[in-house]
């Protein structure tokens, strides 16, 4: 049994469904259970249609729906033989005509709640799903759509909800695996599930990627292939650096680490399901499926090159606050956390001093608030504009001076803060947004002038 996971820009248009059918086609002797995210860009536009109702602007927002349905529905019909009758069509209309629903009590309340935003952008999945089952019957592929709501149970926390492990991992057993083994193919979507009082949740952006290891890991599967539209993980943001590489594989613990400081290829949850388990994610092209693309395991064969990858994370702020009291400076910490923890923010890179902290963090909407929060513990100075790289690979752990020949390649570049030892794995520092290019495109040179060829395509 296996897990395949396929990305909004894999399942974009009629063309690209249909690959990923031939795909999927090519693995049934394999057993597999599909994730789906929604198709294209369609939960950016249903945030953007939800935040224009609560805004009170009602016929933008219904516009711009009708330009999301037309468009699903062309997919639809294309895919679909006898659409105008079937039930896809039916469950369609049925889909958009809650979002109209749901859109008109957000222009009444003029209000978007978090809980709101999560039952909206579930929608994207849900249509996705329902179309590329349909397509894959049409194939003559035994597929079965699930609600993963049913089975992705998690907390209350609305728009980045934690999965209640115990329970969803009962639940997928109960609910996929006799599918699987009666000879169907579950379709499901990814990025959503549900409380345990039935509310709809989603896990945060990119949470597909999170579904597809949770069902992994509950299913016990051979392998977790995730299928985007780039070939795996790279040595640097190709958008950023057009020389980065292919990275043929890498480690857990390697992966974790590009992803927590700022690497968009995984969502940063995906990791753990799987190494409990000890199952292997593959990261795939899926318009390119004959390329190797990145495996990652437990253990990898140890390469000649100090670094697998580069990460960077932008915009991120500083952000310095010293101490009202000088009695205290434990609990000045644990209050700085405190704060920090319940509001779901994690800092890229930390320094401390006897009264003050700095923070490299991620730049949210969410920002106001918590920088409210913080003032009431000292006098707070905030230095935007800034973004984080980091330079991940096992090879840093046995490496002398590691830090020394970074910042020896990078002598005429304001470094703002440094953040070594906490991971042994990596290093992370901090820049001008500005410096980004350039310093990348210098460090991927110090790195990867020749590279390993068991490592790196």
């Amino acid at each position: 049994m296996i897990v395949m996971k396929f990305g909004g820009t894999s399942i974009e248009d009629t063309l690209s469904v249909e690959r990923v059918v031939g795909i999927i086609a090519s693995r049934l002797e394999q057993c597999p259970v599909v994730v789906n995210s929604a198709m294209g860009k369609t939960t950016r536009k249903l945030l953007d249609i939800a935040r224009l109702s609560a805004q009170g602007m009602d016929e933008k927002a219904l516009l711009r729906l009708d330009e999301i349905g037309g468009y699903h529905f062309d997919m639809a019909r294309s895919l679909t033989p006898d659409f105008e009758n079937s039930d896809v069509r039916t469950t369609l209309e049925r889909y958009f005509e809650e979002l109209r629903r749901l859109l008109g009590g957000l222009s009444i309340l003029r209000e978007l709640t978090p809980r709101s935003q999560d039952r909206i952008l579930s929608y994207g999945e849900l249509v996705a799903t329902t179309i590329i089952a349909s397509a894959l019957q049409g194939r003559g592929i035994s597929a079965r759509w699930l609600d993963a709501r049913d089975f992705i149970i998690t907390d209350e926390k609305f728009t980045r909800a934690k999965p209640l492990d115990g329970l969803t991992c009962r639940s997928i057993q109960e609910k996929v695996r006799p599918l699987v083994e009666s000879g169907y193919v579950p379709v499901i979507q990814g990025f959503i599930g549900s409380t345990r009082s039935g509310a709809t949740t989603t896990l945060g952006f990119e949470g597909s990627d999170f579904t597809a290891a949770l069902a992994g890991a509950a299913l016990d599967v051979s392998n977790i292939e995730i299928w985007k539209d780039v070939n795996g993980i790279m040595t640097a943001d190709p958008r950023i650096f057009a020389g980065a590489r292919t990275v043929r594989n890498i480690t857990f613990e390697e992966a974790s680490e590009l992803t927590f400081f700022g690497a968009k290829v995984l969502h940063p949850g995906t990791i753990e399901p799987a190494r409990r388990k000890n199952i292997p994610v593959n990261i795939y092209n899926s318009r390119q499926p004959d390329a190797g693309g990145t495996t990652i395991t437990a253990q990898t064969k140890r390469g000649t090159n100090l670094v697998k990858s580069i990460a960077y994370n932008m915009p991120v702020c500083i952000i310095n606050i010293v101490s009202n009291s000088h009695a205290d400076p434990a609990g000045f910490l644990k209050s700085v956390f405190d704060i920090l923890d319940r509001e779901g923010f994690t800092p890229c890179a930390v320094t401390t001093a006897g009264t003050g902290i700095a923070m490299a963090v991620s730049v949210s909407e969410d920002m106001e608030h918590v920088i409210d929060e913080l003032k009431r513990l000292g006098t707070v100075n905030i230095t935007g504009e800034k973004a984080t790289i980091s330079l991940v690979g096992e090879n840093i752990r046995t490496t002398r001076d590691f830090a020394l020949v970074v910042f020896r390649n990078l002598e005429d570049v304001n470094i703002y803060m440094v953040a070594q030892g906490a991971s042994p794995i990596s290093l992370t520092f901090v820049v001008d947004e500005s410096d980004i290019p350039s310093v990348i495109a210098r460090l991927h040179e110090a790195f990867f002038k020749e590279p390993d060829p068991d490592t790196f395509d």
